[in-house]
This record gives C-alpha cells, structure tokens and sequence, in this order.
C-alpha cells in the first residue's frame, strides 16, 4: 500500500469576509500549544529542508492572510479525512483566537492587499519577482504519495502529466480575483502559472534527466532554491514521494479525499504500466490545463488520450476506469467513485461559490459560507443568502 499525504493552504479572514494578515499570530497561537512552527522557526527549516511541511503540523506561507497544513503520513484514505479533518478545525481554533477564521478558498472573493509574511526567504522571493510575489495570494493542495525510488517516480511522472489538468478541473475553486468574477472555475490555476518555474514538463525518461533539468533551472539563478520548482509534479526533495501540485485547495474535505485517492490511483497505475509513456508535448499539456482551469467541470475538457475536446463528465469517467484496478486493489474504488459522482451532481468549490453570489450579490456572503463548510458544516446557497441579509 502507497502511503500518501495532503499539504492544503487556507485564507485567513475577518469577520468581514476580507483576508486579514493573522496567519503569523495565529501560528503563534498554535506554537505555544506545541501543533505549529512560527514564521521563523519555517523559514530556517525551508532553508534546511525544502519538504519540511510534509510533516503533520500548521504552517506560514508567502502571505500573511494564509495557514498551511500538512496531514501524517497516512495509509488509508479514511485516515486522509480524519487528518484534514483534525488539522482544518486546529487552524480554524488558532484563527479564532487571534479574532479571525480559516477558508478553504483558492483566491479571495473580495478585493485584498497581500500582505508578505516576514522573513529573509519571502523578501527576496518578493524582490525578485515583484508584482508576480506582490499580487500571488493564492491557496493550493499538494499530495504526496510515496515511490520506491527515483526512477520508479521518474517513471510516474512520464505517465501521470497527461491526467493532471483533469485535477485541475475537479478541485476548481477560485472563480473570483479582486472583487470580480474571473471568467474561470479556477483561476488560481492562471496566476499560479506566472512563477517562471511553473507547469507541466516534456518526458523525462529517466532519474538522471530529471536531476540533470532540476539543475539548469537553480543553475540559471532565477528560483532561489529547490523549494521554488514549481513543476505540475514533481520529486520531493527530501521524501521518497512524488508531489502532485496542480489541485486548487478543495472547499469540501470530502473533495480533498477524492482527490488524494485519484492521485495515489493514477502514481500507482503509472508505476504498473510497462508501455513507453504518452509523448505528448508540454504546449499541449499546457492548453488541456489552460482550460481545465477556465471551465472547470462546466464545459469540454482536453481528453488525455486523444488530444480532442471531450464533455467533462466523460473525461473523468474515463480517468476513473484507467486508475479503477488501483484503487480496487487498494480498498479505494467505491469512495472515489462516489466521491467523483458527487461532484458531478453538486459541481466544485466554484460552482458553490457562484450559487452564492447569484443568490446574494455579496461577496463578503461567499466568504462566510466557505468558513462554514470549512469547518464541516453543511451551508447552501439559499442558507447563505439568508444569513447574509439577517
């Protein structure tokens, strides 16, 4: 059994719906009752260990209007939900002391200031890539999932990229950015992409290719560190797992376990498959994830396997019938699939996030519903515009 891990980034916000700059107090709070690291005790573990975060604890990250967490390593997919679970209600109690709240929200709905988090690391990341660091306020989900070595996740790696602009569209949960509608289900998916490191890869073919890239791109001095290589999917640099980085952070937990099953699913059907890989060009990959992120599962996506347009609901169908014998395997094949079929019902964080705003008109109402089912409590749109005018 792979074991696998979830690492989510979360808005902090006021009472207001606005992201507030309380992530560091917040990791105080947290600190002094031994489950979070302060700003600075992160920042000298970054620089010692680009993967620290892979460890269970609450975390600060570019912006102060943010909280990471990282679950434990887990084996099954219901100790994945217990984990989040558990780490979303600790950064919600540290939030609430300082006065604020948590939201599992992939860009802020309302207008915001981002306010850097301090520290050596952050300052230079925002010296050297100006308005691109200054504007980046954006909440990701990572999931790790472990291989045997190297080549092994090498290997994976060639096999998966085809698959991951589909997560993309399942986890879409950022439709607005500075008070507007963006046009896209994710639109943390298009900022993200502003990282000069950021997106999908060419085949590798081997470990030492790998290695050899992930030189060149330190050796040209533009990312400052390992911890900057912000590949769709990567090697982690110190635990034997491969990271897939491509998910907007999930509203829903339920969402997030779907999506750590699918992508232990698509690294363990990868590291089976003999057959050489998908050679399909990164421009191409790029533009399948182009528009994973702007229609989210609300139109056509990009099939993996033919290159063409392809209804939403028959992509995903069809990415789990390819992992469906992984999954089987590992215990997992029900879950996924019902977890698949609710959000083919219901749609994604996006698609909540607009219901809200179509019922209410207020943004600020968008941002109270998402703490809400953040903190695992069941809102609906007509709950939220009630509550907004009450």
């Amino acid at each position: 059994m792979r074991t696998v891990g979830v690492e989510e980034e979360l808005l902090v916000v006021d009472p207001t719906g606005r992201p507030a700059p309380l992530g560091p107090d917040a990791l105080q709070v947290a600190s002094r009752r031994g489950e979070g690291e302060s700003p600075e005790e992160h920042e000298r573990a970054e620089q010692e260990e680009p993967d620290a975060g892979s460890a269970a604890h609450l975390m600060p990250e570019l912006k102060a209007q943010q909280l990471e967490l990282g679950t434990a390593v887990c084996t099954g997919l219901d100790e994945v939900e217990r984990e989040l679970r558990h780490w979303r209600a600790r950064a919600q109690s540290a939030a609430a002391a300082t006065g604020a709240s948590v939201a599992a929200l992939a860009t802020s709905p309302v207008p915001v200031d981002p306010i850097p988090t301090a520290g050596d690391r952050y300052a230079r990341m925002l010296d050297t890539f100006g308005l691109t660091a200054r504007e980046m306020l954006t909440c990701g989900c990572h999931v790790h999932v472990s291989v045997a070595d190297d080549d092994e996740g090498v290997a994976v790696l060639d096999r998966i990229r085809v698959w991951l602009p589909v997560l993309t569209a399942l986890t879409a949960n950022s439709p607005f950015w500075q008070g507007e509608d963006s046009g896209y289900a994710s639109f943390r998916s298009q900022a993200w992409h502003r990282w000069p490191s950021a997106g999908p890869n060419e085949v590798f073919a081997d470990a030492s290719t790998y290695h050899r890239l992930i030189d060149e791109v330190l050796a040209t001095g533009t990312v400052l560190d390992t911890g900057m290589v912000y590949f769709d999917a990567r090697l982690s640099a110190n635990w034997p797992t491969v990271e897939v980085r491509t998910a907007d952070v999930a509203l829903r937990v339920e969402d997030a376990v779907t999506l750590a099953g699918l992508v232990r699913g698509l690294v363990e059907t990868a590291a089976r498959d003999a057959a050489p890989p998908p050679d399909v060009p990164a421009a191409v990959l790029r533009v399948a994830a182009w528009r994973a992120g702007r229609s989210g599962l609300g139109g056509d996506l990009v099939h993996p396997v033919t290159g063409r347009p392809a209804p939403a609901a028959d992509v995903v169908g069809d990415l789990l019938e390819h992992v469906r014998p992984a999954l089987a395997d590992a215990g997992d094949e029900q879950l996924v699939a019902d977890g698949l079929a609710a959000l083919l019902r219901r749609g994604t964080g996006a698609d909540f996030q607009r219901r809200v705003h179509e019922q209410t008109g207020d943004l600020a109402a968008v941002v109270r519903a998402a703490v809400a089912v953040t903190a695992g409590r069941s809102v609906d749109a007509a709950q939220a515009a009630h509550s907004s005018t009450g």
